[in-house]
């Protein structure tokens, strides 16, 4: 008997090897237009070409005196554009010189007269002009203890009214927020208050303000301070 005829059995087919992977020419030829594109623009920002101010740069504020050129500047912290339409309390305390006048209008919670309505002009002491008029002593007295008498001292060096120094000149004078009238003579870089203090860096813009640094401590407080005036021991 013949033997069945069995089919001859498929051959294996050969494992494929696939090609490396390969870029497209239009995508590598995008990538490099990328990056060249890139390098231009790196090159361009590096050199010294002059290009638009960014949008919303702060303006340039103008301010006089003879002490201006002590205080911050340029692209420094507390420069007076970087302190242009920051509230009023909150540039105090980028002024390095007014360290005592800041404490004080926080000792004496008045921070919330320095913003809002028609605005405020500030006339704000140096530390030397405080260091001049009260004592270590009498000055911890003030603000721990005699908080209302230190919201009236404040208050003497409020304006209201957010007034340049050109503005207080035009006017002759003005009253501060305790009603003591203050008469604003000469002109230029500084000018003279009540005959008893000067500006010494005018000018300043804050948030819905003015801040003119003087040199004197206005108001009818007696003077405990100067050589004699260091905290008793």
């Amino acid at each position: 008997m013949d033997q069945p005829v069995l089919p001859t059995p498929p051959r294996p087919l050969p494992r494929l090897r696939w090609p490396a992977r390969r870029h497209h020419p239009r995508r590598r030829m995008s990538a490099l237009a990328g990056a060249a594109l890139s390098l231009v623009l790196t090159g361009t920002a590096c050199s010294g070409a002059e290009r638009p101010a960014a949008a919303g740069a702060p303006a340039a504020v103008a301010v006089t005196g003879p002490l201006c050129d002590l205080l911050p500047t340029g692209s420094e912290p507390g420069n007076p554009a970087a302190l242009a339409g920051q509230p009023a309390e909150a540039a105090l305390q980028w002024l390095p010189v007014l360290t005592t006048f800041e404490a004080a209008v926080r000792a004496s919670g008045l921070a919330e007269d320095l913003h809002g309505g028609s605005g405020v002009t500030i006339l704000a002491p140096t530390d030397d002009a405080f260091a001049a008029k009260f004592s270590e002593d009498n000055l911890d007295q003030l603000f721990i203890t005699d908080k209302e008498k230190l919201r009236g001292l404040l208050r003497d060096h409020l304006v209201a009214g957010s007034l340049s120094l050109s503005d207080m000149v035009a006017a002759g004078g003005v009253t501060t927020l305790a009603g003591t009238k203050l008469t604003v003579t000469g002109g230029g870089a500084s000018v003279r208050l009540a005959d008893q203090a000067d500006t010494v860096c005018a000018d300043y813009r804050a948030a819905d303000a003015r801040i003119h640094i003087i040199n004197r401590v206005l108001g009818n407080l007696p003077t405990t301070g100067g050589p004699g005036g260091h905290r008793a021991h």
